[in-house]
């Protein structure tokens, strides 16, 4: 009798110790969950040779698109007896950027260094218009020699300014977008680049993006986030250099943010989306926040307005 009194006893204190033990574990799993899966992520989105991310990170599968857009002077006659220039709006020449990662070495203390090339590929069916518009633009050939002809020998000024005369130069050209953009022959470039090497940054042909089509953009070195996953992605140096020597201020020669295509993980909607362009040899920091983005967070679209 009193055994058959105790099995009720022990199968209640059973389900009972079984129960504390569901308890216990279903407390250890939420508490120990976050912490695992956080590990997991930060695992998986190191920067680490052969995996996803890694292969994703080399050859980036977003499009970018470069929206560029020319302001030409339809008045340009006006403007040379003495009047106010009018500017008209063209554009966006749009072009699809393919971006691949060269060179690619990894260093011991968790950064890892590269050289991105870039390839620019018009896009017609997403432009306002045809490489093959003419606009009428400043000759920045001629501008851009006259501002460094001041603090040139009297005898160089003298030189240049005739060949500027022999060569027909004038203040304005109309040329064809392509042409302001990707590069043209000009005689007097071939000029000044003879009688004085190295005044112009420029050798075969003058262009506002010729040097940027098939070159890259300096070696950028990133951290992998092996040793802290919060800077993974986030830039160390570029061309060996933790500051730039351009601007008159610390803060706009700062080197920080990511290389513009990747972030950290766990940033949260009030972080602030920055990242280094050495196309403006600066950070670019717009305030844009990670929640302003809305679902399309990797997209990245440049302007140039000239």
């Amino acid at each position: 009798m009193a055994g058959g009194c105790c099995k009720p006893r022990r199968a209640a204190l059973g389900f009972g110790l079984a129960g504390l033990a569901c308890v216990a574990f279903g407390a250890l799993v939420v508490v120990l969950t976050p912490a695992l899966l956080r590990q997991q992520v930060a695992k998986s989105l190191m920067l680490e040779p052969g995996s996803i991310v890694f292969n994703l990170w080399k050859d980036i599968p977003v499009p970018f698109y470069f929206h560029v857009y020319l302001f030409e002077v339809p008045n340009w006659r006006a403007v040379l007896r003495g009047g106010k220039p009018e500017l008209r709006q063209r554009g966006p020449y749009v072009y699809r950027e393919y971006r691949s990662k060269t060179n690619i070495t990894f260093h011991e203390n968790g950064t890892v260094s590269y050289l991105e090339t870039r390839q620019f590929l018009f896009r017609p069916d997403l432009s306002n218009g045809d490489e093959k518009d003419y606009v009428v633009v400043p000759n920045l050939l001629v501008l851009g020699a006259a501002v460094l002809m001041a603090e040139q020998s009297f005898a160089m000024k003298v030189m240049v300014s005739s060949a500027l005369a022999a060569f027909g130069q004038t203040a304005f050209i109309n040329r064809t977008v392509g042409d302001i953009l990707w590069g043209y022959k000009d005689p007097f470039l071939d000029f000044v680049n003879n009688v004085k090497p190295g005044m112009l940054p420029f050798k075969d042909k003058f262009g506002l993006l010729v040097q940027l089509n098939n070159s890259n953009s300096g070696m950028f070195t990133v951290n992998t986030g092996s040793r802290d996953i919060s800077k993974a992605h986030t830039m160390d140096n570029w061309n060996g250099m933790k500051k730039l020597p351009f601007w008159n201020s610390d803060q706009c020669n700062m080197i920080n943010g990511t290389g513009g295509q990747m972030w950290p993980p766990f940033m949260n909607q009030s972080t602030p989306v920055e990242f280094y362009s050495p196309d403006a040899c600066r950070l670019k920091w717009p305030r844009i926040f990670l929640g302003d983005l809305g679902p399309i967070i990797f997209s990245l679209t440049s302007f140039l307005r000239i």
